[in-house]
């Protein structure tokens, strides 16, 4: 967590001492360079500060999809890569914040704070569709094979046997007879074997041979009339023996065995276009963000303290369990910029809405990273 704080600029570089010397042991400081942006009436001011915070949110909102996304959809090999795969301008995201600097080629500072704004609403809304649009095909191309390899790997009862069986279990293109496939449990096999004739008529004697095993379930063949195969597969289910719907065709076998390469060949071939996108459309994303906050620390210091646009601004990063600490220090030293908190000048003395709430003696924003940290399901 960041905290991004703008106070009025008084005696420049004794000011920026002051602040630091103050807060050195309570946070990493440093300066938040702005550039001098074309401010308009104050009207327009007023109605950008709403503009800017609504894109603040959901620019975070998409930033933060894009990091999620990127998080779960990376291989085991290249996990260990995520930092340098959410580096922006080839800093990891903290340098960034600490060395940020306007990117006047990507946003103008002879444009309006609306032109700007409008900018990079247009960019993120162009990323936030390509990432539905990729993120769908991607999902579509896992859940495809995901489902295709449950078939090749679950039970007797539910796998695919295309994988198991042989051309020579089956009675194929037979006009009167039909072999079938049973699960047998393996306490039953006796069972099974002496008497699995006499679960139905027209069923071939010494037709069943056992083909796999697995676990605690072997899988059987048995061929029969095939008038006769609807009560052989009541009386089999009556006695826990479970008939498969499975007719061995060397045509869908193939076709099934195809299907499965092919999803794995392109979800492989669509793995590494997708991660490079995110992670360049990640970085595009971090960097429209810091330009919003940078927009609104400007605009909200111009409403605050007024023309002309001189105000100092730093970025604080506080350190563990000093944030109530680092308040009050600021409050102390900036207290009197507000009307509302000019005679409270003592610590111990704070109104709760200068220590827990939004509003703040001095213009205040948080960059909030907590999404690297915490990575949510998708």
């Amino acid at each position: 967590m960041y905290w991004l704080v703008s106070v009025p600029r008084e005696d420049g570089q004794q000011q920026w001492a002051r602040l630091h010397e103050n807060t050195k042991t309570m946070a990493t400081v440093a300066k938040f360079n702005l550039p001098n942006l074309k401010v308009g009436t104050l009207d327009a001011l007023m109605s950008m500060s709403d503009d800017l915070a609504k894109l603040d949110g959901y620019t975070e909102q998409v930033m933060v999809k894009l990091y999620n996304f990127l998080a779960h959809t990376l291989e085991e090999d290249d996990l260990q890569k995520l930092p340098d795969f959410t580096k922006v301008n080839n800093k990891d995201l903290k340098s960034y914040c600490y060395t940020f600097v306007w990117d006047v080629a990507k946003f103008p500072t002879k444009l309006s704070i609306k032109e700007i704004h409008d900018i990079i609403a247009k960019n993120m809304t162009k990323i936030e569709k390509d990432f539905k649009s990729k993120s769908t095909t991607f999902n579509n191309l896992k859940t495809n094979l995901i489902q295709h390899q449950k078939k090749e790997s679950g039970n007797l009862v539910t796998r695919n046997l295309a994988t198991i069986v042989k051309e020579e279990d089956f009675v194929n293109e037979s006009e009167y007879l039909i072999t079938v496939c049973v699960v047998v449990p393996k306490n039953s096999v006796k069972e099974w074997e002496n008497s699995y004739w006499k679960l139905a008529d027209f069923v071939v004697p010494q037709s069943s041979e056992m083909i796999y095993e697995e676990g605690d379930q072997l899988l059987y063949n048995v061929t029969m009339f095939r008038k006769t195969l609807d009560a052989f597969k009541t009386n089999a289910r009556e006695r826990k023996f479970i008939v498969r719907d499975f007719t061995f065709s060397k045509t869908v076998i193939e076709k099934q065995r195809t299907e499965a390469t092919n999803l794995e060949k392109a979800k492989n071939k669509a793995y590494p276009p997708l991660i490079k996108w995110l992670k360049g459309n990640f970085s595009e994303a971090f960097l429209n963000w810091t330009h919003v906050k940078a927009l609104r620390l400007f605009t909200e210091s111009v409403l605050r303290y007024g023309l002309p646009a001189t105000f100092m601004t730093a970025i604080l990063e506080p350190n563990k369990k000093s944030e109530k600490k680092l308040r009050e220090k600021l409050f102390a030293m900036y207290g009197t910029l507000d009307k509302n908190a000019s005679d409270n000048t003592d610590i111990g003395d704070i109104p709760a809405m200068f220590l827990t709430g939004d509003y703040y003696p001095y213009v205040y924003f948080d960059v909030n990273t907590a999404f690297v940290e915490n990575v949510r399901d998708f």
